[in-house]
This record gives structure tokens, sequence and C-alpha cells, in this order.
């Protein structure tokens, strides 16, 4: 991927340390930034570019392991920018969703810096 395109993707619109703070109000009780940590959710580590469902050690709801998704910075701002029981049915994610747009932008920059 060439960097004007990446400089087109909603993730490089946010300021990642912003972004950091944002994971820590909005994420960090269900999920671990640490390779292999997995929480109530699985480990956001490497998430950026990774199959939906796909993480060792953690037991995801069928609805996740089916779906097939790759965590692209726009299938994770769809994702995450609405309820994850409307996103994606029959997930067990409780997830109201981000609706503030800046917050969003920049928890997506924080979220691809996790490699």
């Amino acid at each position: 991927m060439t960097g004007s395109l990446l400089a087109s993707l909603p993730a490089a619109a946010g300021d990642a340390k912003a972004g950091q703070d944002v994971f820590k109000s909005e994420c960090a009780e269900c999920h671990a930034v640490a390779e292999g940590r997995n929480k109530k959710g699985p480990s956001l580590f490497g998430i950026v570019g990774r199959k939906s469902g796909s993480v060792a050690g953690y037991e995801y709801s069928d609805a996740l392991k089916n779906i097939g998704w790759t965590w692209t910075p726009e299938q994770l701002h769809t994702y995450l920018s609405q309820p994850a029981k409307k996103a994606n049915p029959g997930t067990k994610m409780k997830y109201d969703g981000l609706d503030n747009a800046k917050d969003l932008d920049d928890l997506l920059s924080y979220l691809a810096t996790l490699h």
C-alpha cells in the first residue's frame, strides 16, 4: 500500500497519542494491547490487517468467527462507530459504539500503531 493511499484511510486522520487516551477510556477494560494477552476481549495487538476471530487462545462468538472480515481501518471504523450488536449480530462484544468522529479517528490511528 502506498503512503498516499494510507493517508486517505480513516485511521490516518487521527492523532495516535490522543487515541491511546480514547483506548484507555473506551476499550482497556476489556482489551489489552500486549501481544497474546487476552482479557474479556481478545488482544488488540496487530488488529489492523488481522482476520476477524483469529487470536489464539480467545473464544470468539460464532458470529465473529464466521463473518470473514479483515480488520482494515475502514472495517474497524464501521464496526466501532455503531453498537457491536448491530455491526455484527450475535457477537458477545458489549459496546454501544463511538459516535465522536475525532475520538474514533484518534482511536483508529492508535490501533494502527499496535504491531
